[in-house]
């Protein structure tokens, strides 16, 4: 089980997946329950069909890596895309060119990060990314507190283990809060230069349209936004055929 130092006893457990070494890697960021594990076999499926290799980890807090050790600010998604994120690349693929792809809370530390302009980032894919906070977002998240209440989510338990509990009351907590109401990252998009493919099920839980038209008409660089059909908001789980071709197209039309 590789494990990375990153300094003050945190450990993050990653793995990288084979491919051409001259093509960018695929840095792939879970959702805000989510895991290595919880990828199931997407990412190595999306790099056998692609020849670049890949990247896929755990954000600290999840799946095999440290827990979390403070509660979470407004700024958590921040702190993951301009601090845990550059330290991961840069120790685990220096000199490297990459493609981050990123399902909803990781779609949103993609962006976050991508507005920073690092140099070796070639485009990002999102999946369910949140720009701001919807209505629909916090019903969707009543009804995982509920379903959790129920013992309904008792599975996460398999991926997240002793952290579990822990996790899944800092991603609720921080979502229902009257502070993180008005959390959002309207205001960096413009600053987004690289291509983008922006994706999301039509039937997702805990989102509408709204956050797809918002990405592709504020960033600055060529964007594509794509409501997948019959889908929620596991769009590479649950269509997976589609995703795996759509986001195929990609990757082979931004590195040529």
């Amino acid at each position: 089980m590789p494990l990375l130092e990153l300094g003050n006893k945190h450990q993050v457990h990653y793995q990288l997946i084979p491919g051409q070494q001259n093509k960018p890697y695929l840095v792939f960021l879970h959702e805000g329950l989510g895991s290595v594990a919880l990828w199931k076999d997407f990412p190595a499926s999306l790099c056998t069909a692609t020849g670049h290799p890949g990247l896929v980890y755990d954000r600290l807090g999840h799946g095999k890596s440290s827990s979390l050790e403070h509660k979470r600010s407004i700024r958590y998604m921040h702190e993951c895309a301009l601090q845990e994120l550059p330290l991961l690349l840069k120790m685990l693929i220096p000199e490297k060119d990459y493609i981050l792809i990123g399902h909803s809370d990781g779609g949103s530390i993609s962006l976050i990060y991508g507005a920073e302009h690092p140099a070796r980032l070639k485009g990002i894919i999102t999946e369910a990314a949140h720009v701001f906070v919807e209505q629909e977002t916090l019903a969707g998240i009543h009804d995982a507190v509920a379903a959790w209440d129920k013992g309904q989510l008792a599975g996460l338990h398999k991926y997240h283990g002793s952290k579990t509990v822990t996790l899944f009351n800092a991603w609720a907590e921080t979502w229902l809060a009257e502070w993180f109401r008005n959390w959002s990252i309207d205001e960096l998009l413009p600053r987004l230069q690289v291509p983008l493919l922006v994706l999301q099920g039509a039937d997702d839980q805990y989102g509408t349209k709204k956050q797809v038209n918002t990405i592709v008409s504020s960033a600055s660089g060529e964007a594509w936004g794509e409501m997948v059909p019959n889908c929620g908001h596991t769009p590479h789980l649950e269509a997976q055929p589609f995703v795996l071709d759509r986001m195929a197209q990609f990757i082979r039309q931004i590195t040529g």
